[in-house]
């Protein structure tokens, strides 16, 4: 790794999928994938801001890393249960989220985190094919899934629209000669 103020890139290889002892070859909980359309032994580098990178390494320096290289694990060292996922969420999202956004049903389960992720850095003015790169999926589906308006982002739009035609505009309203 980097220094703390230094961007990170994180090398992705796969996931590990909950899908019950019922439905995996093996009769295991859970099962390990590649990433999504890739091949088997694929992976993807994806940056991560300075932020996060500073994240990272204060829980890895709490609770370091399974002998896999995963970073969140249980207390015997074995993958969360989506349950304890679920506890917790529940009870983060009663505590976090206001009253409108409650009612809205903002972030109703973690995986709308990753939209709300992507959307942020859209709304962050993020070029959408790099967000597109970072999350993996196409420009298209990008702007069909993840695109979501954020709380304040017309008024942050409309700032930006308005400065812009201040800039444009001269002092009597009349247009500038370019």
């Amino acid at each position: 790794m980097q220094d703390f103020e230094t961007a990170l890139l994180l090398n992705l290889k796969g996931g590990v999928v909950t899908a019950g002892k019922e439905w995996t070859n093996d009769g295991a909980v859970h099962e390990v994938h590649s990433l999504k359309r890739r091949a088997a032994k694929a992976t993807r580098l994806v940056p991560v801001p300075p932020v996060l990178v500073r994240m990272l390494r204060e829980h890895i320096e709490s609770f370091g890393v399974a002998p896999d290289g995963r970073l969140f694990r249980n207390a015997a060292g074995n993958y969360v249960d989506p349950s304890a996922y679920g506890i917790t969420w529940g009870r983060a999202r009663e505590a976090a989220p206001t009253l409108d956004e409650h009612a809205l049903e903002l972030a109703k389960r973690p995986y709308d985190l990753r939209h709300a992720g992507i959307s942020f850095w859209l709304a962050s003015g993020v070029d959408p094919a790099e967000c597109a790169r970072r999350a993996g999926q196409s420009i298209q589906v990008l702007f069909r899934y993840y695109a979501k308006f954020l709380a304040e982002a017309r008024n942050h739009a409309n700032s930006l629209i308005e400065e812009s035609m201040r800039r444009w505009v001269g002092q009597d309203g009349s247009a500038e000669d370019a």
